[in-house]
C-alpha cells in the first residue's frame, strides 16, 4: 500500500503580515478615503527675512501647506529659525537633559506619517538651514516613512539641483523620497506674496493657472500619500526595528563583520 506524505510548508513571515495588511487596506472603501488625514511634517529651509533679492520662502511654504491641507492632511510646520546652529544632536544628550525644544520637535517628527522638505537652492545645494534641522535628529526618528522634495528659485531651473542633492540625505535618514519632485522656477512670478497662484500670461485665467499647478503637484503628493498609507498600515502589523535595529552606541555598529 502506497502512502502519500504531504509536506506542508511553513507560511513565510512576510506572507503572513502581507495578508494582514491586505485586510486593513480592503476594509477601506476607496483609496482617497484612507489616504486623507495624514500627519505631515513640513520642514522648510529658508531663514531669510529681507531682500534683495526677493524673499521667496514664505510664499512657497504657504502654497505647499495650503495645497496639502486642501488634500485633507494635518500639517505641522517646522521652521529652521527655531534652531540654533548644530552643536549637539539630540542623541548626544542624556535622556533627562534633552532641551525641551528638541524634545517637542522630535515628537512631531516621530508622530508624522510623512515629510515634505521645502528648500531653496544655494550654490547648487540644499539650504544649510534645512540640513541643520535634519542633522539634529537620528535616522530612527524618520525611518520607514516616505518624504517628498519641493525646491524653488528665482531662476529658470527651480532649484532642481538642490533637490537631487537632498535625496541622498533623506535616503540616509530612512525617509525615502518619492520619485517625483516639485520644482518652482521663477517663484516670484509664479506665486503672489500670500502664496496664491499668479496669472503669468494674458491668455490664462487664474483658474487655469491654479489647475495646472494643482495637477503638477498632485503627482508628487499622490505618490507620497500612497507610500505613507502603506507604511503606516504595515507598522501596525510589523515593527520595522525588530530586524533593523537602532544604532545607539557608536558608528561602528553599522560596520560589516571583520
Amino acid at each position: 500500500m502506497m502512502m502519500m506524505i504531504v509536506i506542508r510548508k511553513k507560511r513565510p513571515f512576510f506572507v503572513s503580515h502581507l495578508s494582514k495588511l491586505l485586510i486593513i487596506i480592503s476594509s477601506s472603501s476607496c483609496y482617497s478615503s484612507f489616504a486623507s488625514g495624514l500627519n505631515i511634517a513640513l520642514i522648510t529651509g529658508s531663514t531669510r527675512t529681507t531682500g534683495p533679492p526677493t524673499v521667496l520662502g514664505p510664499r512657497v511654504n504657504t502654497f505647499i501647506q495650503t495645497t496639502l491641507e486642501t488634500r485633507g492632511h494635518t500639517i505641522t510646520h517646522i521652521d529652521p529659525k527655531q534652531f540654533t546652529l548644530l552643536q549637539k544632536p539630540i542623541f548626544g544628550f542624556a535622556p533627562a537633559k534633552v532641551p525641551q525644544e528638541l524634545q517637542q520637535c522630535q515628537l512631531i517628527l516621530q508622530r508624522a506619517d510623512a515629510y515634505v522638505c521645502v528648500t531653496p537652492e544655494y550654490n547648487h545645494s540644499p539650504s544649510p538651514a534645512l540640513l541643520n534641522v535634519l542633522n539634529h535628529f537620528g535616522s530612527s526618528t524618520f525611518s520607514f516613512k516616505p518624504s517628498a522634495i519641493v525646491t524653488y528659485s528665482a531662476g529658470q531651473w527651480g532649484g532642481a539641483r538642490a533637490g537631487v542633492a537632498l535625496r541622498t540625505t533623506l535616503s540616509e535618514l530612512g525617509c525615502l523620497p518619492v520619485s517625483a519632485m516639485i520644482h518652482i522656477p521663477k517663484a516670484q512670478e509664479v506665486l503672489n506674496r500670500d502664496g496664491s497662484i499668479a496669472v503669468t500670461t494674458s491668455s490664462s485665467s487664474e483658474n487655469d493657472e491654479e489647475e495646472r499647478w494643482k495637477k503638477y503637484c498632485s503627482r508628487t503628493f499622490s505618490q507620497l500619500e500612497w507610500w505613507a498609507v502603506a507604511a503606516r498600515n504595515h507598522r501596525e502589523v510589523a515593527d520595522p526595528f525588530v530586524e533593523s535595529h537602532v544604532f545607539q552606541k557608536a558608528p561602528s555598529e553599522r560596520n560589516a563583520p571583520s
